[in-house]
This record gives C-alpha cells, structure tokens and sequence, in this order.
C-alpha cells in the first residue's frame, strides 16, 4: 500500500476514535448529543444506542490502524477492509438522512480515499 493510501488510513481510524469518543464517552454533553441532531429530550432513550455505536467505531479505527501496525498484505487487508466498512456507514448515513451529509462526508471520504489511493498506486 502506497504512503498516501497509508496516511488517508490513519487520517479515517482517526477520525473514528474522535466519534468513539463522541458517542460513548461525551455523549451527555448538549453541545454532543446535538451534532447527532438528537433532541434533548430524547438523549436518555438514544444514549445506550450511542454508546453501542461509538464501540463499532472503535473497532473499526482499531481495524484500520492495527493493520497498518500489523503490516504487510494481511495487514493492509484488514485496513483496507475496516476502510470498506466506513465508507459504507457513511453512504448508509446519508442514504438515512439527507441533513447528515457533512457528517456522512467526513466519515466516508478518507477512507474511500485511501481504497482507491491503495487500488491504483
């Protein structure tokens, strides 16, 4: 996997610890649980949902960056696969909700990025 398909890897598992951060540890917070268009009144019945769903981002990140740790074909595999999983959290994000298009394009663009960074270099 080329250095720019590596960078664009490390940038999408970074971003998914931040939003593991978001959802399991910050989430009571207004100025949080409002970037998740959640109301205030909902956020007792959202957050075990929340938290569940910051632990699958975890992982993801994990996947991403313990691949590229990992090295090698086996490696970069597992990251490339971690990265196929954003992105396509991200296209079913937006596919949800049209108003979560920032959200969905954070989420979605680095690592479509390194896929195809790591397809053609």
């Amino acid at each position: 996997m080329s250095a720019i398909a590596q960078v664009f890897v490390v940038v999408a598992g970074v971003f998914h610890v931040a939003v593991f951060a978001m959802e399991s540890v910050l989430f009571r917070k207004p100025s949080t649980y409002r970037q998740f268009l959640v109301k205030d009144a909902a956020v007792d019945a959202v957050r075990p949902w929340a938290f569940n769903q910051g632990f699958y981002n975890l992982f993801l990140a994990i996947g991403a960056l313990g691949g590229l740790i990992w090295g090698g074909d086996k490696g970069h595999a597992i990251a490339l696969f971690a990265c196929a999983c954003m992105a396509g959290a991200g296209v079913v994000l937006v596919a949800s909700d049209r108003r979560m298009l920032r959200a969905a394009a954070s989420q979605a663009l680095p690592p479509i990025a390194a896929l195809v960074l790591a397809a053609v270099l």
